[in-house]
């Protein structure tokens, strides 16, 4: 059980360390991009309520039209600045449309390998936390019996 502790407090290390490295190249990254202009088709706010988390909440679907072809627009917080028939700023990147830049940061490989790490990081905190109780409640019983 103490070797197994011992595993999974050296992978948080480097997670942690992995997540802080990933941080600093994310930031420093250039995304590229194209600021394009769309007319917007529609928009809809989807408003629900999860009974399982007690917790209501909104799904915005904005649909803009760009060189003749209907695109989804990505990282959409409001539905209220796109009003249909309305031409907008967007970013075109690799094909997809995004209504801000930090959407297009977001969605780079780099970008999601540090989400990656630093859920690992956390998951890894906390499963090391409990290990720590389990090493800890087999030496009392050694200490005990």
């Amino acid at each position: 059980m103490k070797k197994k502790c011992i595993i999974i407090w050296c992978s948080f290390v480097v997670c942690v360390i992995a997540t802080v490295l990933l941080r600093f190249f994310v930031d420093a990254q250039e995304v590229a991009y194209e600021e394009v202009e769309v007319k917007v088709l529609s928009a809809n706010t989807e408003r629900g309520y999860d009974y399982q988390t007690q917790s209501s909440y909104e799904k915005h679907e904005v649909t803009v039209e760009y060189n003749g072809e209907s695109f989804k627009l990505e990282n959409v917080y409001d539905t209220y600045s796109y009003q249909e028939g309305r031409t907008i700023k967007a970013y075109l990147s690799k094909g997809r449309l995004f209504a801000n830049v930090e959407g297009v940061a977001s969605s780079t490989p780099l970008s999601i390998a540090y989400f990656v790490f630093l859920i690992g990081s956390l998951i890894l905190f906390i499963v090391g936390l409990m290990s720590i109780g389990g090493v800890i409640q087999e030496k009392n019983r050694t200490k005990a019996g």
